[in-house]
């Protein structure tokens, strides 16, 4: 009867939330580098960090966790309100990784391997912001991976926290995996997830003991690496907004439907989990198969961004 409530008072926030943005004009615009083409309420992503502070009241979550989640909510939701300099953005997820790294004890661990946690984890926050960019894309990719920790014996203490934010997905999905979207998640959505989920990776792998987990984000990670480096091949901005990854080419230059593109990216991801899973259960997730994953999906990666610009060539002609 909880989770029932949960998702009744979820809605209903996310309702009035609607009716702020709208009335506060709190809107995203399309531009030359949106794959939207109609203006949309932005912002609708608040759902997320409000379930967690929901889940702090019903004693799912540290404290921790619940601020760095809530700090980089509220500087975001600012920053989609009124653009923020780089400087308060990025302090408050330099806070919020050192919350979480506190949560984890891993002050008290080797110090020598913070550095490199805390560029994993900048770096993953900054990339699953700019997911946002097709319909439904961040909501099911997130869903995917909560789905995933959720099947894991070892994070069974922690389901009451996934469970409830899985039912903030559900319902932030309710207005966002459509054809045309009600909303957007924004900053505040997908940073704070962002940081949620990190969170979850870093905890389960410590916990586990299982490198191999870090593949339950692999499928969007390989699109963002792989953009990245040709983004910087052509001498972009890899910090500013833009439409190169290949789920945008799917569903801008090649027409299919945003919602198909984001189920595509978050079956493939799903179906990448259950076998990692699978294999843990075995205890045959070795360091030899989990390379054989990761180079096979990025192989497949190449080759389907391959064929897609040999066809936009193609219609071009």
């Amino acid at each position: 009867m909880i989770y029932i409530a949960l998702i009744v008072l979820l809605i209903g926030i996310e309702l009035v939330y609607f009716k702020i943005a709208d009335r506060y004009n709190i809107i995203d615009k399309p531009n030359s580098r949106s794959s939207h083409t109609s203006i949309t309420l932005r912002g609708g992503g608040i759902i997320f960090p409000i379930a967690l502070l929901i889940s702090y009241f019903l004693g799912y979550v540290s404290w921790e966790i619940a601020l760095a989640v809530l700090l980089v909510g509220t500087v975001s939701f600012i920053d989609d309100i009124k653009p923020l300099s780089q400087l308060p953005r990025f302090a408050s997820h330099v806070l919020a990784v050192g919350l979480v790294f506190y949560d984890l004890n891993l002050f008290t661990e080797l110090l020598w391997l913070l550095p490199i946690l805390f560029v994993l984890m900048i770096g993953w926050v900054n990339a699953f912001n700019f997911m946002d960019g097709i319909n439904g894309i961040t909501v099911l990719y997130a869903l995917t991976a909560i789905v995933s920790f959720s099947l894991l014996s070892i994070n069974e203490p922690s389901l009451p926290l996934l469970i409830t934010m899985g039912l903030s997905c559900l319902v932030f999905g309710l207005f966002n995996i459509r054809k045309k979207a009600k909303t957007f998640a924004g900053d505040v959505g997908s940073i704070s997830m962002a940081v949620f989920l990190g969170y979850f990776m870093i905890k389960t792998i410590i916990e586990t003991g299982q490198l191999g987990y870090i593949l339950f984000f692999s499928v969007y990670g390989i699109d963002a690496i792989i953009t990245i480096v040709v983004r910087l091949k052509n001498k972009e901005n890899i910090f500013q907004p833009h439409r190169s990854h290949l789920y945008q080419y799917m569903a801008n230059e090649m027409g299919y439907s945003h919602v198909l593109v984001s189920f595509i990216y978050a079956a493939i991801q799903l179906a990448v989990n259950g076998i990692l899973i699978y294999m843990e259960s075995k205890a045959d997730l070795s360091y030899f198969f989990i390379i054989g994953i990761l180079l096979s999906l990025t192989l497949i990666y190449l080759w389907i961004r391959r064929m897609v610009f040999r066809k936009m060539i193609r219609q071009d002609i």
